[in-house]
């Protein structure tokens, strides 16, 4: 179950002041990055403190399953940072930015149930400098992406309305129409959504993850299961029917008094890492089939996934641009990839359109899709360190 990511408030304006172009990683040991070793029942990071500013985790997953790797506030609730879908055998550098404060990180196995290896975490110090012309750069990122959550946000309450009320009155028909295009919306903003607590599984857990972490199974695939019914499956009563639905409107709702509230924001990190934690949802769970188990629409997510993922990166693209020349290759790289990558997509339908069910796809249509993601996901995962001025390797 997701934790409270803080977005919000003095601590995350605090981390944008620091999270520009014009600082370098205030890491122990020279500017190194911190090392987090991660193992199936453990979470070591090399070093309890850390200066403030944007911080480099270089994370190694030596275990044998999907892990995920926290910081949390000094409450233990709030997730001020995190990267998900490390695989087994991966090493992938990590960058948070973060003011002076206690916090504490650990891991999740599979990334669900309780922390594993929680350990405390000190940040001191003021952090880097900026110019003017750098904090107005990311003043404008930031409104322009809070902007985009926002309207995708608006567009969601409106679109679960028609498709919950479709759904509670019985006709099953047009709610079937109308699952994978109110999705959409939400699946474009997904990290931000998975910042508020335990909105995300309420709305979008799967079954074997609500399973996994003790939950009740609610949300869009909880309905889905009742649409798109697997043999031995008794679907909801009206009355199952209308606390399913009513629970949805509600989640979708609190997630647009958040998002509206005034004090709501996102950092340029958390702009940057949204994109690839994007890109990572659909190498994993939508890649596979897994995502609409029932209904087989997962095309439509995938889409909007890429969608989401691009809109935030073309938020952060002229800072990093501005960089110097490996940020400009860097950005024609992604580009390119990104270019392709909708091609490919646009093989098989268009949201507009709609698509091929994920079934009707060969195993080579999916080796194909599943290379064009790995193709955009190896520059797209430099990103955070053009933006944020930090080598990748974090010396």
């Amino acid at each position: 179950m997701k934790k409270l990511t803080a977005l919000t408030g003095t601590a995350s304006a605090a981390a944008l002041a620091l999270a520009l172009s014009g600082c370098v990683a205030n890491n122990p040991a020279g500017g190194d990055a911190l090392e987090v070793t991660i193992t199936d029942d453990g979470c070591a990071v090399s070093a309890a403190t850390a200066s403030a500013g944007p911080i480099t985790f270089a994370l190694s997953n030596e275990g044998t399953q999907l892990n995920e790797f926290e910081i949390l506030a000094d409450d233990k609730l709030r997730i001020v940072g995190e990267k998900e879908n490390i695989a087994p055998g991966q090493s992938v550098s990590y960058i948070a930015s973060l003011p002076a404060g206690d916090y504490f990180t650990e891991c999740k196995l599979n990334m669900v149930g309780e922390g594993i290896g929680t350990a405390a975490f000190t940040v001191s110090g003021e952090g880097g400098g900026v110019s003017a012309a750098d904090q107005e750069a990311s003043d404008q990122a930031v409104a322009n992406y809070v902007s985009y959550i926002k309207d995708q946000v608006g567009e969601l309450v409106p679109a679960v309305a028609e498709f919950t009320s479709a759904y509670r009155e019985g006709d099953d028909d047009r709610a079937r129409e109308l699952f994978a295009t109110a999705r959409t919306h939400y699946e474009r903003i997904e990290p931000t959504a998975e910042a508020f607590g335990d909105l995300d599984p309420k709305i979008d857990f799967r079954e074997p993850m609500a399973s996994e972490d003790g939950i009740a199974f609610t949300g869009f695939h909880r309905i889905e299961k009742d649409l798109w019914a697997p043999d031995g499956f008794t679907p909801s009563d009206d009355a199952g029917r209308a606390e399913l639905a009513d629970g949805l409107d509600a989640n979708v709702q609190e997630l647009y008094d958040l998002v509206y509230a005034d004090d709501f924001t996102v950092s340029l990190a958390d702009i940057s890492n949204g994109a690839i934690g994007l890109l990572d949802e659909v190498a994993t769970s939508k890649i596979t089939g897994e995502e609409d188990e029932f209904s087989h629409t997962d095309l439509w997510d995938f889409q909007a996934n890429v969608e989401g993922a691009s809109v935030a990166y073309g938020n952060v693209k002229d800072i990093a641009i501005a960089s110097g020349a490996e940020g400009e290759e860097l950005t024609a790289e992604i580009d390119e990839r990104f270019e392709q990558l909708n091609a490919l997509l646009a093989q098989y339908g268009s949201l507009e359109d709609g698509f091929v069910l994920y079934t009707d796809l060969s195993t080579e249509q999916v080796k194909e899709l599943s290379d064009g993601i790995n193709a955009l996901a190896e520059p797209l995962s430099q990103l955070t360190h053009t933006v944020l001025g930090v080598p990748a390797d974090g010396e």
